[in-house]
């Protein structure tokens, strides 16, 4: 491959990519078009050039080899996305039954505006209901799958328990149908979201230069998960990373993670998907037993 090319791929990807499924979906938005099927299709599209391009300009090499995941990662990439529709139309019902008088989302503006609100809003919470799975024992559990994949690439970015998806988007979710955020700006900034998790866990040699520090991209989120758990106790932020410069866990990780490995030090972790999907409650089985024991 060219060096042109690469140079292309590099430091365009993302920009062009992203910018573009976003643009479209926006268009969509303003078009009053219904969120189902068109957006997923256009994140679908944004996620299939993600995975090819990770064949001609990988990160690693060896993180383009099946490590007997990708039949699990498939699983939880149609379970998750599929809860997360499912979480977000639920809360939407719930919030038709809040008093119109108690509705403080200001649907007086561009719908752009609404966008960047309903973006802020989830973003924080997510950054908050992720820092604490990783220090309250009983979300890490139900956390640890998404650790636990031993490569990053496209598709692990949705490896994620479905009770845990629920739990890390539904209290921004929950805050926004509330405040009577409408559903389909709710819903095309979680396509949007879609796609550019995909590119943070990409097995692909980009960069965004010093946005790196503002964006979650891949530069910085491979070190969070880095198989030394004490490392990886920064860089929390899904979409923006204000969040860690504000609250202390940023780290500017880029170049640094060399050959470092990345998943849990637990090499004995199921990795087929009804093994992941009952190992957070069996793990704290046996704590909460040892705990009583102990007692």
């Amino acid at each position: 491959m060219s060096n042109s090319l690469r140079f292309i791929i590099r430091w365009f990807s993302y920009p062009l990519i992203f910018a573009g499924a976003a643009a479209a979906m926006i268009g969509m938005l303003y078009a009053d078009i219904p969120y189902w099927p068109t957006t997923p299709l256009i994140a679908a599209g944004g996620i299939l050039l993600i995975a090819l391009l990770e064949r001609l300009q990988p990160f690693r090499e060896d993180w383009l080899e099946d490590h007997q995941d990708t039949r699990t990662d498939l699983i939880h990439l149609i379970v998750n996305l599929s809860v997360i529709q499912f979480t977000a139309t639920i809360l939407a019902q719930l919030g038709d039954w809040f008093p119109d008088a108690l509705s403080t989302f200001p649907t007086t503006l561009p719908l752009w505006g609404q966008l960047i609100i309903v973006a802020i809003i989830l973003d924080l919470s997510l950054y908050g209901m992720h820092r604490l799975s990783h220090h309250l024992p009983w979300l890490w559990h139900l956390h640890a799958p998404h650790h636990s994949a031993e490569r990053l690439y496209w598709m692990n970015s949705e490896r994620r328990h479905p009770l845990h998806a629920a739990i890390m988007a539904g209290p921004g979710l929950l805050l926004l149908f509330m405040m009577g955020a409408p559903a389909a700006v709710v819903a095309t900034w979680f396509g949007i979201l879609t796609v550019h998790l995909a590119f943070q866990h990409a097995n692909l040699d980009y960069s965004l230069g010093w946005l790196r520090k503002v964006i979650g991209v891949a530069e910085t989120h491979r070190w969070h998960h880095k198989r030394d758990f004490e490392d990886a106790q920064v860089n929390f932020g899904e979409f923006l990373l204000i969040w860690d410069h504000l609250l202390g866990s940023f780290y500017d990780s880029a170049g640094k993670l060399a050959s470092a490995e990345v998943g849990l030090r637990d090499e004995q972790y199921p990795t087929d998907y009804l093994g992941q999907l009952v190992e957070p409650f069996i793990t704290s089985g046996k704590q909460g037993l040892a705990s009583r024991k102990a007692g």
